[in-house]
């Protein structure tokens, strides 16, 4: 029963970004190698956030809050920005194809960095666990909320030109 409930989890999560690469045209296009540099791009931006933090904002046993310092830890989220700025600048093509392929290859990489292991080691386990499934939701809700950034930004770099 858990190998069911495994493979339940790994399809909910995994099935609509395989069926929006296919669905959407990208596989007509032969995009997959530039879905694999997006995600590329993806495992660099976090690696570049995490050296940040780690060096200037080490972690300190203080009681008190100090809300400049977790102001200033909260902008290096401007690093995922930055990254998709060169995702963005940096492949060529159609306007609809280059947002698809950035923003699948970067929901894409952000799935499996952070939800293939705790499926992979939870969903197995011995007990049905509901948060498995709930995971597996919010893998989709991320893939929709990927392109919806994609799409403002989009939007928002046509009423610049």
């Amino acid at each position: 029963m858990t190998l069911f409930h495994f493979a339940n989890c790994i399809a909910l999560a995994y099935a609509p970004y395989f069926m929006t690469y296919k669905c959407s045209g990208l596989a007509e296009y032969g995009v997959f190698w530039k879905c694999i540099q997006a995600g590329a791009m993806y495992l660099v931006t976090q690696l570049c956030k995490m050296l940040l933090l780690a060096t200037f904002f080490p972690a300190t046993d203080l009681f008190f809050y100090l809300l400049l310092q977790e102001f200033l830890k909260n902008t290096v989220d401007v690093a995922d920005l930055i990254g998709l700025h060169i995702v963005m600048t940096k492949f060529a093509g159609k306007g609809e194809t280059k947002f698809l392929v950035a923003g699948l290859g970067w929901a894409s990489a952000e799935l499996l960095m952070t939800r293939l292991v705790p499926l992979w080691v939870g969903a197995r386990s011995v007990e049905f666990d509901w948060k498995y499934l709930q995971m597996s939701f919010d893998s989709n809700i991320s893939l929709v909320s990927n392109f919806f950034l994609y799409l403002y930004l989009q939007n928002d770099s046509k009423s610049l030109v």
